[in-house]
């Protein structure tokens, strides 16, 4: 069997599924009576083995919640969650078994991430000691080994995150995902925290990594380009729900849901080429707590009409292709 026909069975198999996946927050402010934030409203998503599914929006949209719920470190309000066709139990801690150590987070602030108390090499063995896998010295060689894979030297071991730069810290957080071996990741965000120089080197070592790890990676970022360029799908939300999920490159030629085409026209031409002509978005960003009825975006667009008035569901308008739009039902 050729190569390519082996890649295509890996990305037809679902890795990840969520189904109605939602999160709610009850905020109390006495004497005012307590209010229910909607971060993420019934999403549900298939991730094939392999691929890079990237996630976008505008920020509050839900994308790190969403992450931190498939990535089973937040336990959803309701809906469902299968790893490799299991169904997760996912509680107040996180989950359980296996699967935990399958799936890693690998977070946008590489400052914050990494504790200054530990050093580099510590921090990298830390999850296979709390995992009871190999003995020390065993630990300490396959940390100073994936020192080396992130393409720093294995004596970074012994310093602490304050003596390295912001990429750095970032190829730490990195390694220190990878320690177990996982088959997931999800990448909240993971570039947006450093200089552009250093972002570009970041992203091709994930692409290197998920082609030599076979990993399937789900990529959340604001940054349209970034996205445009590491991923296979996009998913593009909007106040907590999926509004399109397409192909990269069939969505950015050609996006359907209004809001999807208010970003990629937001997208700044490249030199010397023929300006997009902006999608308008009329008003504010609805708060979340008081959701409009129907539609989220239905106070913002310009088509809005009376069916808005009705939540619309995803529905498929081209094979691998799905938008929450009236427009398209």
């Amino acid at each position: 069997m050729l190569e390519a026909e082996r890649d295509g069975e890996r990305r037809q198999e679902t890795l990840l599924e969520l189904r109605d996946i939602r999160k709610s927050y009850t905020q109390r402010r006495w004497p005012a009576p307590a209010e229910t934030l909607h971060a993420v409203g019934g999403v549900s998503l298939d991730i094939q083995r392999g691929e890079t599914l990237g996630v976008v929006g505008e920020s509050g949209c839900g994308k790190s919640t969403l992450g931190q719920m498939a990535s089973l470190m937040l336990q959803p309000s309701a809906g469902s969650i299968k790893f490799k066709g299991t169904a997760l139990a996912v509680d107040r801690d996180g989950a359980r078994g296996p699967a935990r150590s399958q799936i890693q987070y690998v977070f946008q602030d590489p400052y914050a991430s990494l504790n200054p108390r530990f050093t580099i090499g510590r921090l990298l063995e830390e999850p296979l000691a709390i995992q009871r896998k190999g003995t020390r010295e065993e630990r300490r060689r396959l940390a100073e080994h994936m020192l080396e894979r992130i393409g720093l030297q294995a004596s970074y071991a012994k310093r602490y995150p304050h003596e390295l730069s912001g990429g750095q810290r970032q190829r730490v957080g990195i390694a220190r995902a990878l320690m177990l071996r996982p088959e997931f990741l999800v990448l909240d965000e993971p570039v947006s925290a450093l200089d552009v120089s250093v972002q570009a080197q970041i992203l091709n070592l994930l692409k290197e990594l998920q082609e030599e790890l076979s990993l399937t990676y789900l990529f959340i970022s604001h940054d349209l380009n970034v996205v445009h360029y590491m991923s296979d799908r996009v998913a593009v939300m909007y106040l907590g729900r999926i509004v399109e999920i397409a192909e990269v490159d069939a969505l950015y030629t050609k996006p359907l849901h209004p809001y999807t085409q208010a970003l990629v026209a937001s997208i700044p031409a490249e030199p010397g080429s023929v300006p997009v002509a902006a999608a308008v978005i009329e008003g504010e960003l609805p708060d979340p707590r008081h959701l409009p009825q129907g539609c989220a975006f239905r106070s913002r667009c310009l088509h809005a009409h009376e069916r808005c008035g009705q939540q619309p569901g995803l529905v498929e308008v081209s094979s691998g292709r799905q938008v929450a739009c009236h427009l398209w039902s």
